[in-house]
């Protein structure tokens, strides 16, 4: 029988909490966009963390900070962890745990085990949100694989109007050496990840593991008709763009209920110009995201909303309608066999576990271009994500460290 293995529930929450205060905003909320002071800080808490616990710790040519348990083999490394970057405001889960869980997983097998045959590296991600530099979602860990060209350091943008090879600059870093934090010596890559969704703890289960990370699709319609009086115009005459609104958002949200789990979409951003209670719109701009994390399952979403955008346009010509989409990935399947060993892990240790989709994106997916790669997710108190009200209780929190470090343990022992 597996040997069980002991996280404590309180050093968890005690490393939650400190990682917390770098971008503390409001009473639970974190503000810690990449590249700003308070992430510096945080990058630091990071390292200092890693060297308590006996890492060797080193910074990339982005920003990605790395902490190596060297092993007694040479060869390719297991790796693990997630982004230190939050939404603004976030919360103080997201992205932090695996952090955190990587690093008190690998103390605890050092303490345990001693060295690993293998090395184990535990990497906190700069950026995976777009919080400072929209559109470049999931850059750090696209640096890593080898996807993040040069030439998108005078191309992406801040929201302050910086190009990243500025904002690189900001933090000691030289964009013209992006292609030094390439990895080729990784074989595996496991993120630890709260859910982001209610499915863990509505059915009462401590983990899931993640076998696929959904594809997604946005899409952006305009509808544009008259404005007129709201009183004065009679209903028949008007040219109301909010009625093809309407039509649209009712059935995009019954397509993606009528094909069941896992297809969603949301309908999350509604422009209406000019937004007065007695004037009929001018003018409508709303936003589609569509996600499935199986490809056919995608594809058939995807047409079956195109298809609704069609039809209202063509029931409606007095008004006019266009719509554009932008691929926000294709879907991605985990490697079976790390899947396997994750429920195996779990097994192991008695803590009850769930194969399941991943419904956000993550800088798991990215790693799985290159090397094998699969997620463990932990419950989210009413789902809640993105958010100063996401929370998971410190026991849940342990629970999942002691799969991951299961799992580090089969994987580098």
């Amino acid at each position: 029988m597996a040997e069980i293995l002991t996280i404590d529930p309180a050093l968890v929450e005690r490393y939650i909490m400190t990682l917390a205060q770098h971008g503390a905003c409001g009473e639970t909320g974190v503000c810690r966009a990449a590249y700003t002071p308070a992430w510096v800080a945080a990058q630091q808490q990071v390292a200092d963390w890693c060297a308590e616990a006996g890492l060797t710790v080193w910074r990339d040519a982005v920003g990605n900070q790395w902490g190596r348990l060297a092993g007694t083999e040479a060869g390719p490394v297991i790796a693990t962890g997630s982004h230190i970057d939050s939404q603004l405001p976030g919360g103080r889960y997201d992205g932090a745990l695996g952090i955190i869980g990587g690093i008190i997983a690998v103390r605890a097998l050092k303490e345990r085990y001693g060295s690993p045959r293998r090395s184990l590296d535990v990497v906190s991600f700069c950026q995976e949100e777009g919080s400072r530099l929209p559109g470049a979602n999931l850059l750090a860990s696209r640096a890593i694989v080898g996807t993040l060209a040069t030439e998108e350091a005078d191309t992406l943008r801040s929201y302050d109007g910086e190009t990243f090879r500025e904002v690189l600059a900001s933090v000691g870093l030289d964009a013209d050496r992006i292609g030094e934090a390439v990895r080729d010596d990784i074989d595996t890559f496991l993120e630890l990840h709260i859910e982001q969704g209610p499915i863990l703890e509505h059915e009462r289960i401590a983990v899931g593991v993640v076998e696929a990370i959904t594809g997604s699709r946005t899409y952006t319609v305009t509808i544009t008709g008259r404005a007129d009086h709201g009183g004065a115009c009679p209903m028949d005459l008007r040219r109301d763009p909010l009625v093809a609104a309407a039509a649209i958002i009712g059935e995009v949200l019954a397509t993606a209920s009528s094909m069941g789990r896992p297809a969603v979409t949301t309908v999350g951003r509604l422009l209406v110009e000019p937004n007065y209670p007695a004037i009929v719109p001018e003018r409508i701009v709303l936003t589609v995201n569509a996600r499935h994390p199986e490809l056919a399952g995608g594809r058939a979403l995807f047409a079956r909303h195109e298809a609704t955008f069609a039809t209202v346009a063509a029931a409606n010509p007095q008004l006019g309608l266009t719509w554009t989409g932008t691929d926000g990935g294709e879907p991605t399947v985990c490697d079976p066999g790390t899947v396997r060993l994750l429920a195996a892990s779990a097994h192991d240790q008695g803590v009850t576990a769930k194969i399941m989709p991943s419904g956000a994106l993550h800088d798991c997916q990215i790693m799985a271009q290159r090397y094998k790669a699969a997620m463990l997710f932990v419950p989210s108190k009413d789902g809640r994500s993105h958010t100063p009200d996401e929370y998971t209780a410190p026991e849940e929190l342990a629970a999942g460290i002691q799969v991951l470090a299961a799992a580090l343990h089969r994987l580098a022992y």
